[in-house]
């Protein structure tokens, strides 16, 4: 799945999808711009399409992506920790730093009504979304798109 705030570069795939940043953090691997553009277009579908439902799961993601890196980028993997915290899954309260994000782009922060009602992905996206440091352009795009697509 990706969302039409990421259309600009679906069709080359030549930025790392969200779909694709979640099941990264779920498995704790870290992937560079630099890696990915190495990765055939093939290889970056395949990473969009693998499933992470299950822990058996994410550990063939892992090695597959851990192959990729190898073989492609001729360089190393770098490991996190994989996620622990999955703030995105937890549906009890709006994050701070959506609040915040919200406010420094004078808009709107969602009710705790519309975070419940959003995907975890799209909770992960809006999250990665206003991580400091980052550009992070296309918060106020995701957050017209998700609110229009769920009729929040």
């Amino acid at each position: 799945m990706l969302f039409n705030f990421e259309m600009d570069f679906a069709d080359s795939l030549r930025c790392i999808p969200m779909m694709v940043r979640m099941k990264l953090d779920l498995c704790g691997v870290k992937v560079s711009l630099r890696q990915w553009s190495r990765f055939t277009r093939e290889d970056r579908a395949a990473l969009l399409a693998r499933p992470v439902e299950n822990t058996t799961q994410c550990e063939m993601y892992r090695a597959f992506l851990v192959d990729l890196i190898r073989r492609r980028a001729e360089e190393e993997p770098v490991f996190l920790p994989p996620s622990p915290s999955k703030a995105w899954q937890e549906a009890d309260d709006i994050p701070q730093s959506i609040r915040l994000a919200a406010a420094s782009h004078g808009v709107m922060a969602p009710t705790l009504h519309q975070w419940n009602h959003l995907s975890s992905l799209q909770r992960f996206a809006l999250l990665k979304l206003t991580r400091p440091g980052h550009e992070n352009q296309n918060f106020v795009p995701a957050l017209k798109e998700f609110f229009e697509r769920n009729e929040c």
